[in-house]
């Protein structure tokens, strides 16, 4: 099996959780749902093979930024195989990550699409697509290990970027934070660790559309937390 969604060649150890995240049924409702959208795709997406199975994370395992979002899109992530990729999310997240020189394109719509992460690592805190983009807590919980044994194996992380409040509080719970502030775009948190967890909202339709997310507001938190990653 491929590995496209990785910049460099698999340590046996993420080699190990890919395995366990792609095979991944503890979830009846998100198995269900994945499976059902991958066998009938979109019009527009018709002739298409579907992904149709838990996302692994993607990005630079060197990065000393993680950027953290809810879950594949149905006909995003489900679709393609790899995170926030061939949905608008994934649109607005990779050209401002470009904009940021953390990736070689500003693009991202398939596997052999030729992206490349600088830098930074790009992952969910569930795996599958859920229905109405809405996981149940259990669903979470399932999920969380994979989030913080893929963190784990990332050795220069010194700052999360939260997408959202669903992984912003996820993130909270899975990396130590106490009294942690409310969720809002723009919030800065110190770990215990010494690592650092910055807020923005998600990138969906609903906040790109209304305007509650614009490109400035986006490239501003991801600068911040860039910026918090290096020490710049």
């Amino acid at each position: 099996m491929r590995r496209p969604h990785l910049t460099a060649e698999p340590a046996p150890l993420y080699e190990q959780l890919y395995e366990e995240i792609v095979s991944c049924r503890r979830c009846a409702r998100l198995v269900a749902w994945r499976e059902e959208v991958a066998a009938h795709p979109r019009a527009a997406f018709a002739g298409q093979e579907y992904w149709g199975k838990p996302l692994p994370g993607f990005g630079d395992r060197s990065a000393r930024l993680a950027v953290v979002g809810l879950a594949p899109a149905a006909h995003g992530g489900n679709r393609t195989g790899r995170i926030f990729t061939g949905d608008r999310s994934g649109d607005w997240l990779w050209a401002a990550l470009w904009r940021a020189g953390l990736a070689n394109q500003p693009t991202s719509t398939g596997r052999e699409d030729g992206l490349l992460a600088r830098g930074v690592w790009v992952t969910a805190v569930v795996r599958c697509a859920p229905p109405g983009n809405h996981p149940t807590v259990t669903e979470r919980d399932n999920c969380s290990g994979y989030l913080q044994r893929e963190l784990a194996l990332l050795p220069r992380l010194r700052a999360v970027l939260a997408l959202g409040g669903f992984a912003y509080a996820a993130c909270c719970r899975l990396m130590g934070a106490r009294r942690a502030p409310r969720f809002g775009h723009g919030v800065e948190l110190q770990l215990p660790d010494g690592r650092w967890l910055v807020c923005s909202y998600h990138p969906s339709q609903q906040n790109t559309f209304t305007g509650r997310l614009t490109e400035p507001m986006l490239d501003a938190a991801i600068q911040s937390a860039l910026t918090l990653a290096t020490g710049g």
